[in-house]
């Protein structure tokens, strides 16, 4: 694990770290740099890439900020205990978790597919989101003070051909959200989700092809697709000190594509 990157924070949130997961690119990275620049001590989480993790740290620390990349596989209890550890020792508990990851999913029809398959994508991503979640809240509960923001897509409430396995978990994300923001919310942790549209510059912007992104942006009052800036943006507005009182909510950053 490389050492947590020195410097002063370049501007006040109280010293709070923020766990991002999956922060080596796309919107972890963006969400990571961002809340940094508010003040926050951020750990870049990530599963493979410790290049572009510490790319990340690297940034951060030449804007002035505070990171520290860990390597943990977030659907592991073990691994994700391991990370608590780490960043426990450098800094103290986790205030603000930010659930980025994406675990894997396959783009097929229904018919086609196989209960491993839609099964499979329904146990990684609440098992990531049930295991971060069982690592920060000790910490939070006994502060009285925590938030929670986890990443879902407006996939969830809108269908796309093929994309059943990933719209179908994110939905139960954000049930399950709401369900912890209720029972949570006298605690002092709020918890709520940000819900993109088509995003520029991720993996998932990789499976749409350039006719469906036209229509899209066609689709769309701002006049173009997100990027991951746009929805860090949403994410750091839910994990500041300032949002004491919006709690099991959904933020669709979608420029206006669709209005619910």
């Amino acid at each position: 694990m490389p050492a947590p990157a020195g410097g002063g924070s370049v501007t006040g949130d109280g010293g709070r770290v923020a766990l991002v997961t999956g922060a080596g690119s796309g919107i972890g990275a963006a969400t990571a740099r961002l809340l940094a620049a508010r003040g926050k001590r951020v750990v870049v989480n990530y599963l493979r890439n410790t290049k572009a993790a510490e790319e990340v740290v690297a940034g951060i620390e030449a804007a002035g900020g505070q990171a520290m990349a860990v390597q943990a596989d977030v659907r592991e209890a073990a691994a994700v205990e391991g990370m608590s550890e780490q960043v426990r020792a450098a800094w103290g508990d986790v205030d603000v978790l930010v659930h980025n990851a994406l675990t894997p999913y396959v783009i097929k029809p229904f018919q086609d597919m196989t209960w491993a398959e839609l099964g499979g994508k329904l146990d990684d991503e609440m098992r990531a989101a049930f295991t971060v979640t069982k690592a920060v809240l000790p910490a939070m509960t006994r502060q009285g003070w925590g938030r929670i923001v986890y990443l879902g897509t407006g996939l969830s409430r809108r269908p796309r051909e093929g994309m059943i396995a990933l719209g179908t978990a994110k939905a139960a994300l954000t049930q399950f959200a709401r369900y912890l923001a209720q029972e949570l919310g006298p605690r002092g942790i709020t918890v709520n989700i940000v819900e993109p549209g088509p995003v520029e510059d991720t993996r998932m912007a990789g499976v749409l092809d350039e006719e469906y992104k036209r229509r899209q942006v066609a689709a769309t009052p701002v006049g173009r697709l997100a990027h991951p800036d746009d929805v860090a943006q949403a994410v750091a507005f839910y994990a500041g000190e300032d949002n004491a009182f919006m709690t099991g909510t959904t933020a669709a950053v979608n420029g206006g594509m669709s209005m619910d």
